[in-house]
């Protein structure tokens, strides 16, 4: 049976997939800040289609569009910890966009068999 491990924070940055700090993709820069950080994870996830504030419809299925496609950095820990990262977004997410939801972290149990659920040992310990 799943059980709640409490309340925690997601932050998402939305990016182009070419936008760049100082010759490195800006969804990898944020990511190692946030390891840097220790929190408790980071993500990023290829968008196949979408705009932003260039209103320009980026797609997969267009080869001349599908250059900068959308990527969102989603990162979930305690508020707290959170909100302490926000400033290392400050001069690196220009025309992105940042969001925070509040959400609560789940567990879940066993497999049956009793065999434990797979994951990295580290999982959002940081979101208690």
């Amino acid at each position: 049976m799943s059980r709640s491990a409490g309340n925690a924070l997601r932050l998402t940055v939305y990016v182009g997939e070419s936008d760049s700090w100082h010759h490195r993709p800006l969804y990898s820069e944020i990511v190692h800040r946030a390891h840097a950080a220790g929190l408790a994870g980071a993500s990023v996830f290829r968008g196949v289609e979408g705009f932003g504030a260039s209103s320009l419809v980026h797609t997969a299925r267009l080869l001349s569009l599908g250059e900068d496609l959308p990527v969102a950095v989603v990162i979930v820990d305690a508020a707290e910890r959170v909100r302490a990262f926000l400033p290392e977004l400050d001069g690196l997410v220009g025309d992105g966009l940042v969001t925070l939801d509040e959400c609560e972290v789940v567990r879940p149990g066993p497999r049956a068999g009793g065999a434990p659920a797979a994951g990295n040992g580290r999982g959002t310990e940081g979101a208690k």
